[in-house]
């Protein structure tokens, strides 16, 4: 599977800081230092419907903790996953009378097309679920015999006792996390577990359901967490720098996936950081596809919104902040992008290096983009005011905002 083409960054001088972010599993901040190469993967859409700003916000924040590290100097080796298959997909095709692989297809394109108005920078390999199976079915296998996994009516659990470490990204009690295990995909309520909250690793074959050569597992397909596990095994490997994705991630999925690849590999943690953005709400209530109140990035597009703006309208809230979409967010982020735009425009303005800089220090600092909007619009301010003799300065700013903010002036 491709992802969408890259835009570029441009360099600027000097050199960034290293990111410190808040990393769920410890609930602390920590600095990273990754290695020449900086390993990051960060969980993809279902494609079931097109991309939404909730999605938006959480691929802006891992967006913006890539382009701090290529300001390091540092490479980045990003992954991202399309779960291609999975029951609401099924679901949703049924539905509509449609070809389930014709819409995962419809609504990856559509994702792609989002992701390159938005300028987000693509991953190195955007690997879809059907295509990772061959690479799972030996996962599978292997927790079998080492007793972590378990069958139960052809299907396949992962007991999460096998990993004493369970617990540690999300540290949740069992009650919260028996009732998001119900909400979110889990079924705790099976009788014959071993542990309620046991994901499951491979379905057996359903009549009228897609299914694939599962070996020894027989016939049937993949369980949500252990997708992500081979994915990123197979092309980061262990003690990669950041596992990220929605807050809505943490229980079960990344807790969940964790336990695999720790019971997998022997060896802890599977991420040195559990990185989490915050939901999204419309009207009170966050946005989501089974409540049907969402704001789509394609809508807004056809609707003649620049993508520019939408970026703005994503940075003027902290990734891990929940936060509400409204007309006047957007209103805001349009008219900050136009005075940006002016002044970027003029001939010359005041020296711009203290603002780099303190755009630097804001996106080191657990990726505060408010306070990165807040020093552009300090050096706009001060141009609007008394201009400048710095020929140079509205090129820094323009570079800047490209580099670190994605957005194109």
């Amino acid at each position: 599977m491709h992802a969408w083409p890259a835009s570029e960054v441009p360099a600027l001088p000097g050199q960034g800081r290293d990111l410190r972010i808040h990393d769920t599993a410890t609930g602390a901040p920590v600095t990273l230092q990754p290695g020449p190469v900086a390993r990051l993967y960060v969980c993809g859409i279902t494609p079931y419907d097109a991309t939404h700003m909730g999605h938006a916000a959480t691929y802006n924040a891992f967006d913006l903790v890539q382009r701090v590290w290529l300001d390091t100097k540092r490479q980045v080796h990003y992954v991202q996953n399309v779960t291609d298959v999975d029951d609401p997909l099924l679901e949703r095709a049924e539905r509509d009378g449609l070809d389930w692989t014709a819409l995962a297809e419809q609504e990856t394109k559509l994702f792609r097309e989002d992701m390159t108005a938005l300028r987000m920078l693509p991953p190195r390999h955007y690997i879809g679920a059907v295509e990772a199976i061959p690479g799972i079915v030996p996962l599978v296998e292997r927790l079998r015999e080492l007793g972590a996994a378990y069958d139960l009516e052809g299907d396949v659990y992962f007991s999460v006792e096998s990993d004493p470490h369970f617990g540690e990204v999300s540290h949740l009690d069992a009650a919260a996390m028996r009732l998001l295990s119900a909400e979110r995909g889990g079924d705790p309520d099976r009788p014959g577990k071993k542990n309620p909250l046991d994901p499951m690793l491979w379905m057996a074959a359903r009549e009228g359901e897609p299914s694939w050569d599962g070996g020894s597992l027989g016939r049937g397909r993949p369980g949500w967490h252990i997708e992500c596990v081979a994915i990123a095994l197979d092309r980061l490997g262990m003690g990669f720098d950041v596992q990220g994705g929605g807050s809505d991630l943490a229980f079960p999925h990344h807790e969940m996936g964790a336990s695999h690849a720790q019971v997998l590999t022997g060896e802890f943690p599977m991420a040195k950081a559990y990185v989490h953005a915050g939901m999204v709400a419309l009207d009170g209530e966050k946005m989501s596809k089974s409540k049907g109140n969402l704001v789509f990035v394609s809508r807004l597009r056809r609707d003649g919104v620049d993508p520019a703006a939408i970026r703005l309208a994503l940075h003027a809230h902290h990734y891990r902040s929940d936060w509400e979409w409204t007309d006047q967010v957007l209103r805001d982020a349009v008219a900050r992008l136009e005075r940006w735009r002016a002044a970027v425009s003029r001939p010359d303005g005041p020296a711009a290096e203290d603002m780099v800089e303190a755009v630097r220090a804001a996106l080191a600092d657990d990726l505060n983009a408010p306070e990165a909007l807040a020093a552009v619009d300090r050096w706009v301010a001060r141009q609007e005011e008394a201009g400048g003799t710095d020929g140079s300065a509205p090129g820094v700013v323009s570079r800047t905002v490209d580099a670190l903010l994605g957005v194109a002036l």
